[in-house]
């Protein structure tokens, strides 16, 4: 019989009923809680899934017994009932991004330590086929060393995303814009494939959404320990959505991508992904007929799962639960999450001091929040 771990969910919005989807037909968790702020709604969240409802962390890990708690809260409140979790005896696994500043990350890290407790941070755009390929290719040395990596997003968010719930689109509530909530899963496919950083210059903006605080469009020149360099380009400002792609290209020349998004950009209990994720570039000598051979394989495993974007919930649940139960390391662990984190706030200093930041980002005493509130004029 298969061992399963008691696990419940902090955090009852839309990434809430998706991670609850996947939860359900899990067959290494038992789902039995949801903690919410709101009594009321959290009780109706309970109901549709079947598990009970607290509003209280500890108690919710204390009562259930639970072994996992999936933080699934806006980015800035991640790391209180991270802690709160962790302190009541539960391994954690937080939704993207880890955390809004590298202060929280590292709380929680070391929460962790103390408590002897796993870590896992959601990037479930790392367990697509398509992105482990790359990775395999790169691990099996197909391009010599990595040494140019880019990633191109762009796409759309209109008014009504914004105002579908009261956290989004402030720096208070959510922490920061497209950089802390669209951008995070290719900046960790970025930093995956290409290494350590060394160095970053960025710069940010909003464009064209003046009824929001946060920025829409940001961009960076990344310079890596292995001598690499790196260009990221992203922003929320393309009607209706056009894709998003990293791309890594080797030493030998040889070149390799991943198109993550296509269409328009998924929002979880808004929209589905409307192209499949799928190899964009094969440019491996003696392997260039393969890509076509691979954007069928991506395509048709997309068109034959109706839950596509809960399938790959489930997947990363999955190992991060095989990581408790054989006692390794998950795939994406605290630290894998703090380099994302990493990587936006270096995004903001550099916008504010207008000069490239130097790894390693540590956090830094001041009120302006990383570069965020600084005076732009």
């Amino acid at each position: 019989m298969m061992e399963k771990l008691r696990t419940g969910i902090i955090g009852g919005g839309k990434v809430g009923h998706l991670i609850s989807q996947a939860l359900k037909s899990l067959g290494n968790s038992e789902y039995l809680g949801i903690c919410g702020r709101d009594p009321g709604r959290t009780k109706k969240f309970a109901a549709e899934y079947g598990v009970n409802a607290y509003t209280d962390v500890a108690e919710m890990v204390i009562e259930e017994k639970l072994d996992v708690a999936i933080i699934a809260t806006p980015h800035p409140v991640h790391r209180e009932p991270a802690i709160a979790a962790l302190n009541a005896g539960a391994h954690i696994l937080v939704e993207k991004p880890f955390a809004s500043t590298v202060q929280d990350c590292d709380a929680m890290s070391e929460a962790a330590r103390v408590k002897g407790k796993k870590i896992g941070v959601i990037c479930q755009r790392r367990f697509f086929r398509p992105s482990m390929r790359i990775r395999k290719a790169i691990d099996e040395g197909k391009i010599g060393k990595p040494v140019l990596g880019t990633i191109e997003m762009l796409g759309w968010r209109d008014r009504n995303y914004y105002e579908s719930d009261p956290w989004r689109g402030s720096w208070e509530g959510e922490g920061g814009g497209l950089l802390v909530n669209q951008a995070p899963h290719q900046l960790d496919l970025l930093q995956w494939y290409m290494g350590e950083i060394d160095e970053l210059y960025g710069d940010w903006s909003n464009l064209n959404h003046p009824y929001i605080e946060v920025e829409d469009t940001a961009i960076a020149v990344v310079k890596f320990k292995n001598g690499g360099m790196g260009n990221i380009v992203l922003s929320n400002s393309q009607k209706p959505g056009i894709y998003c792609n990293v791309h890594i290209h080797g030493q030998n020349g040889a070149s390799l991508g991943v198109q993550t998004d296509g269409g328009a950009m998924f929002i979880a209990g808004m929209s589905e992904i409307l192209n499949p994720p799928v190899i964009d570039i094969w440019n491996i000598p003696g392997e260039e007929h393969l890509l076509e051979k691979y954007v069928k394989e991506d395509s048709d495993f997309f068109n034959s799962h109706e839950d596509f974007m809960s399938y790959y919930h489930r997947e990363q649940i999955n190992d991060f639960n095989q990581s408790i139960l054989k006692g390794k390391d998950p795939l994406i662990t605290d630290k894998d999450g703090r380099v994302s984190v990493e990587i936006i706030t270096a995004i903001y200093r550099s916008s504010r001091d207008k000069k490239p930041v130097k790894w390693p980002i540590l956090p830094e005493e001041g009120d302006d929040f990383d570069g965020r509130l600084a005076d732009r004029s």
